[in-house]
């Protein structure tokens, strides 16, 4: 079974970073696009980012230039490095094999679907002074 173990999560002030990591197990990291998805309190599944297979990276407008996206194929382990942090980044993020529907121009699109695609616990970040 396929499973995706999310980490690094946490609170920090705002301007601060943090690093997430995700795990994976049970599938072929390297043949599989990955992504980020979060979800902040009282709001629905947003796309975060996207790598992938050949290390391609795609962002979403409000954390292109904060955020980065990054894949150990050895480690299995997919990451998140998150730059500049802002209030408007708390919430809980996700790792997914979910499909976007497409990409284009650095950005992709789609409405994630926890039904869809595996995904992990979440961990979760808080932004605040």
């Amino acid at each position: 079974a396929v499973r995706l173990v999310e980490s690094g999560g946490g609170f920090v002030q705002p301007g601060g970073s943090l690093r997430l990591s995700c795990e994976v197990s049970g599938l072929t990291l390297s043949m599989t696009p990955m992504n980020w998805v979060r979800q902040a309190p009282g709001k629905g599944l947003e796309w975060v980012s996207r790598i992938g297979t050949d290390s391609r990276t795609y962002y979403a407008d409000s954390v292109k230039g904060r955020f980065t996206i990054s894949r150990d194929d050895a480690q299995s382990t997919i990451y998140l490095q998150m730059n500049s942090l802002e209030t408007e980044d708390t919430a809980m993020y996700f790792c997914t094999n979910w499909k976007v529907r497409y990409c284009t121009l650095g950005r992709c699109f789609g409405t994630p679907n926890r039904a869809s695609g595996d995904w992990g616990q979440g961990t979760k970040v808080t932004v605040s002074s």
